[in-house]
């Protein structure tokens, strides 16, 4: 197992996406798009497809930032991709309560699209695809309900006929600005571009069921945080945001770099911001973000803390002390009863964000953690970072359960794939396959199945005057007991752990990556330079060819996911 980086920097996202840069030509339908495609890849020497037990994955669309588009103007910051869905158009778009709401049959959980998500809180995404939602857009120059606002381009509004306020669309930061594109179009290039003059974007979150049509979270290296209305931004020509409420503006709270956002399930307005000096903070979007918030001193930078905000106008509302170096990822349960963060500590901790307790946790075999994310069921959480591993944390047994040995770098971007089903599942408690994805650094895309009850579990120490044994089936039936609430445990020797092996390796870009995303009809995968592929399932290759939506037209499921980056 490689425990080095070949010389790559980390900055990644579970619930969002990073991207690559391609300066080749935008091709005006699906089948030149294709073709172009096809032709670009095997000329770098990357198949356009990959098989899987299932059927052959075949690459489909390919999207990045426009040619000539200089990256880096204010310090190389690696991009981050968001998934994002926009519902039918309400009323007043941005400026009324939404009634839109959509809850999955399983889970019985909201939808979010993710990140890098992730993000996410990387869970896997379903999101419904549109045709319409490339319009230039309308000028608006409305008010934001509290902060500040970010200007609004023109003072006429003019409104789009073209655009019918809905969609599905990639949102991605490269250097010093958020591109918007239209995942079902065929064009690489993105139909929006929102320019930041004096910081870097770093990480962003989307939530379709946002009321006051506020659903991008967006946060910046200098420590800002912005709330948009993604509609607005679509039907407005300029670019620059509008009607964007601001939080910690100039670093008024907190002056280090954001590192992930992400909104809190089952509220309806509130988010959580992570920082590169090992904070935490808790903001409810309708509060005034310009009331002075402070918060006391620290005492103990080595334990986690919650502290509240002593004003009851203050926004912040509260400061989570996690760790003391950068928190690299969060990722909420799907019902918002627990937050799992990663850092670059190596550790893993789980809390009861309602209790605001941890729960336990755990240390990486090596290294930083760059990425984490959740099942659907909230049974299992998946993480990856330095120590070139996948490692399959359980919540039962607080500890982990198996680690997934195949990438020679750095593993940037986990998650579940909740779409997939295994052909040899009865679908009972005690058969459940979950299939989960993995990118690192090393380019490569790693598929694995995890099934509980064929996981050997290794030799044990021998107890006095036993024998040491291996033992199938439920690993808390032959593990030692679960540990103490809210401990932090060693990472674990290896001949402790069952070893996993990949279903699919295959190198899908030449960048190293920094994400994926699982949706019903494909799998998105995107580097940090700008680049992002998308595959179509066996099952929807041919499905694909006869719809005008990529992603095809399912209900929408499963969880709000943020993003994240490391730097």
């Amino acid at each position: 197992m490689k425990m080095m980086n070949n010389g790559y920097n980390s900055s990644f996202n579970s619930n969002s996406v990073g991207l690559m840069s391609n300066a080749a030509a935008t091709t005006a339908s699906s089948s030149s798009s294709a073709s172009t495609t096809n032709a670009n890849s095997q000329s770098q020497g990357l198949k356009t497809y990959f098989k899987t037990p299932e059927g052959r994955y075949k690459l489909y669309y390919e999207k990045t930032h426009p040619p000539g588009f200089l990256p880096f103007s204010h310090g190389k910051s690696f991009s981050q991709v968001t998934l994002a869905q926009l519902k039918d158009k309400p009323a007043q778009a941005g400026l009324t309560p939404s009634s839109n709401s959509s809850t999955s049959a399983s889970s019985g959980v909201r939808y979010a699209a993710a990140k890098f998500l992730g993000v996410g809180g990387g869970n896997g995404v379903r999101a419904i695809g549109f045709a319409g939602g490339n319009g230039t857009g309308k000028a608006v120059n409305g008010a934001s309900r509290s902060g500040s606002l970010v200007g609004s381009n023109g003072s006429h509004s003019i409104l789009n006929p073209n655009y019918d306020g809905k969609g599905t669309y990639l949102i991605f930061n490269v250097g010093d600005t958020i591109f918007i594109g239209d995942l079902n179009s065929p064009d690489k290039d993105p139909i929006k571009s929102l320019h930041f003059s004096n910081s870097n974007p770093i990480c962003h979150a989307f939530d379709p069921e946002a009321k006051d049509g506020h659903d991008l979270l967006i946060g910046l290296n200098s420590g800002d945080v912005y709330s948009v209305s993604l509609r607005q931004q679509l039907q407005d020509v300029g670019k620059k945001l509008v009607g964007a409420q601001h939080y910690n503006k100039e670093g008024s709270v907190n002056n280090s770099r954001c590192t992930s956002v992400a909104w809190i399930p089952e509220s309806d307005a509130a988010f959580v911001v992570a920082h590169a000096d090992g904070n935490l903070y808790v903001y409810e979007k309708g509060k005034d973000g310009t009331v002075d918030t402070s918060f006391p001193v620290i005492k103990d930078q080595t334990q986690f803390s919650v502290a509240h905000a002593r004003s009851s106008k203050s926004n912040p509302i509260a400061r989570w002390h996690i760790c003391q170096g950068p928190i690299n990822n969060v990722a909420f349960s799907t019902d918002g009863i627990y937050l799992a963060t990663v850092g670059r500590d190596g550790y893993l901790r789980v809390f009861d964000y309602l209790k605001e307790q941890l729960i336990c946790g755990g240390k990486s075999y090596y290294g930083a953690l760059l990425c984490c994310t959740w099942s659907g069921d909230g049974k299992y959480i998946l993480t990856g970072g330095e120590d070139d591993l996948v490692t399959v944390w359980s919540m039962e047994d607080r500890k982990v359960v198996a680690w997934g040995e195949g990438h020679n770098s750095w593993v940037s971007g986990v998650a579940f794939d909740s779409y997939w089903s295994s052909p040899t599942s009865d679908d009972t408690e005690e058969n459940v396959v979950y299939r989960f994805g993995s990118v690192g650094q090393d380019t490569q895309l790693l598929l694995w199945d995890l099934s509980m009850d064929e996981i050997v579990v290794p030799l044990r120490r021998c107890p006095p005057g036993g024998s040491p044994t291996f033992s199938t089936g439920s690993q808390s039936a032959h593990w030692d007991s679960i540990t103490p609430l809210g401990t932090l445990q060693p990472a674990p020797s290896m001949r402790d752990v069952p070893k996993l092996s990949p279903v699919v390796a295959h190198r899908v870009h030449t960048e190293p990556l920094s994400g994926l995303i699982f949706t019903q009809e494909s799998i998105l995968t995107a580097c940090r330079e700008g680049h992002v592929k998308i595959w179509m399932r066996p099952s929807s290759e041919t499905q694909s060819s006869n719809s005008e939506s990529l992603v095809g037209s399912s209900t929408l499921a499963s969880t709000r996911v943020g993003s994240s980056t490391l730097k």
